[in-house]
């Protein structure tokens, strides 16, 4: 589907008798409906090096092991539902005529709740934090481990990606941030060459496991049991990481947010009930990945610079890229 074809399905889509009158979102790789009482998850006919929805078969099987995979979290993921175009309408679920497409569809939760909206508001306390830290550890005790042997090429190549965005950056951030991701780049060539024994340890030891792989606060929802979601299923190596990577994730993310001693929290409580630094060596490791969440995030956002048409989302993309850039020099200099 098209941009014009989503809009008119987000709007006017058929689905159980009656019209969605739904509210877009929309990410690099996803179009999100949302609608009183659900979402409907739609992936872009878009193939990356990373990923590959470019045919209606691909899109339905990324479908089924989007609701598969997170089913591990939460109940929230429905079913996958077939789209319909007949006689110049849109349905979704049921309806004649040519399957053009497929949706995961899941239960509406309350946006104010999403973790998110909540840090930007200073809603999200330490006891919610530790509730969240104590679920995921948890879930990372009992996921399956996995052996793949450390690839020193791969991890070097996954950091120095962020290279390709160097001429966006110096447009429009200027020639410091430029430079930051040149220095990036060697830092990393040099601590990935030089802790490359210790990846490969903690693979032996059964620290990289089967996990979400996306673990960030907006994709956290903010009640009495944190609901995860929205884990990543169109790669299988991006989930099956190091869970230290994962904890990395949010601790980075709270920090971006500004909220430093909720990253202490998350942290701690991950840490009592699910020991994961074994050696002095693990803490500069952390850092390391820490570094890497704020790369991977900072070039998610100048992807999307080049997907936005409002000037206001090309000039938030564009401050976010500046962040993560800033931070990664902070994790260096640490």
């Amino acid at each position: 589907m098209n941009e014009d074809e989503i809009a008119s399905l987000t709007k006017n889509g058929i689905y159980r008798g009656e019209p969605l009158n739904g509210e877009l979102e929309e990410t690099h790789i996803s179009w999100v409906i949302l609608t009183k009482e659900h979402v409907f998850k739609l992936k872009k006919p878009v193939k990356l090096s990373f990923l590959d929805f470019s045919t209606l078969n691909l899109r339905n099987k990324y479908c089924e092991r989007e609701v598969m995979l997170n089913s591990r979290f939460t109940d929230i993921y429905e079913a996958v539902v077939p789209v319909y175009h007949y006689d110049d309408l849109w349905y979704l679920a049921e309806g004649n005529g040519k399957i053009v497409d497929y949706a995961v569809q899941m239960k509406r939760l309350a946006t104010a709740r999403r973790m998110d909206n909540m840090l930007r508001q200073n809603k999200v306390r330490t006891g919610d934090v530790s509730i969240l830290a104590h679920q995921v550890a948890a879930f990372h005790k009992n996921a399956d481990k996995i052996y793949r042997p450390f690839e020193l090429s791969t991890a070097r190549a996954l950091f120095n990606d962020i290279g390709n965005c160097i001429n966006l950056v110096e447009k429009e951030i200027g020639p410091a941030g430029a430079e930051t991701i040149e220095q990036s780049i060697k830092w990393s060539d040099n601590f990935l060459n030089h802790h490359a024994g210790r990846f490969q340890d903690r693979i032996d030891t059964g620290l990289v496991r089967d996990v979400h792989g996306d673990l960030h606060s907006g994709n956290v929802f903010i009640y009495k049991k944190p609901v995860i979601f929205d884990c990543i299923e169109f790669n299988d190596q991006y989930r099956q990481i190091d869970v230290l990577y994962e904890v990395a994730f949010m601790c980075m993310d709270l920090e971006a947010f500004h909220h430093p001693q909720l990253a202490e929290v998350f942290l701690k409580s991950y840490s009592n009930n699910f020991p994961c630094f074994e050696v002095n060596e693990d803490e500069a490791i952390f850092r390391y990945f820490k570094c890497l969440r704020a790369n991977v995030r900072a070039k998610v956002q100048a992807l999307s610079i080049g997907q936005s048409h409002k000037e206001r989302e090309v000039r938030g993309h564009i401050r976010k890229v500046e962040k993560y850039i800033n931070l990664m020099k902070g994790y260096m200099r640490q």
